[in-house]
């Protein structure tokens, strides 16, 4: 579901009750552990956390107004989504999130194309996605696209 919002503020003003704490929970946790140059926004009708244009001017290859995307989160019908393309980007990244995923959760990890989905709002790994935020740099993560699309 895109929200309309204009704001991260309007946005978690507009979630459903049960979606507030777990949305913000998260939120924080990503905020807290950003890289450094990468920024909240809206972005695509959910919190969106990207490299602005003064960081990397080129923008996203699919439409190089937009600032290159890092993550998102997004409360949708039936689930709470992070948005991590970084996650799929590297198979190590990949290994030990699943992993600890599995370590710290009861429940099976449901992933989708670039998104972890959390059905279960008390079975959330807020720490880990935390350290999932922290684990490529902004340096990083521009190398590990620009190679991506050289392709």
């Amino acid at each position: 579901m895109q929200s309309k919002a204009t704001s991260a503020q309007q946005y978690l003003d507009e979630l459903p009750e049960d979606r507030k704490e777990p949305i913000n929970k998260l939120r924080q946790q990503i905020l807290d552990n950003l890289p450094k140059g990468v920024v909240e926004q809206m972005s695509y009708g959910m919190l969106g956390y990207v490299i602005p244009h003064a960081v990397y001017p080129n923008g996203y290859h699919c439409d190089p107004k937009l600032p290159l995307p890092f993550m998102n989160l997004a409360s949708q019908k039936n689930f709470i989504a992070v948005y991590s393309m970084v996650l799929y980007s590297k198979k190590e990244l990949m290994d030990w999130f699943t992993s600890e995923y599995t370590k710290q959760c009861k429940y099976k990890l449901d992933m989708g194309k670039s998104c972890i989905r959390f059905k279960k709002m008390n079975d959330i790994p807020f720490e880990l996605i935390g350290e999932l935020t922290a684990k490529v740099t902004t340096e990083e993560w521009v190398n590990i696209y620009e190679s991506a699309i050289k392709k």
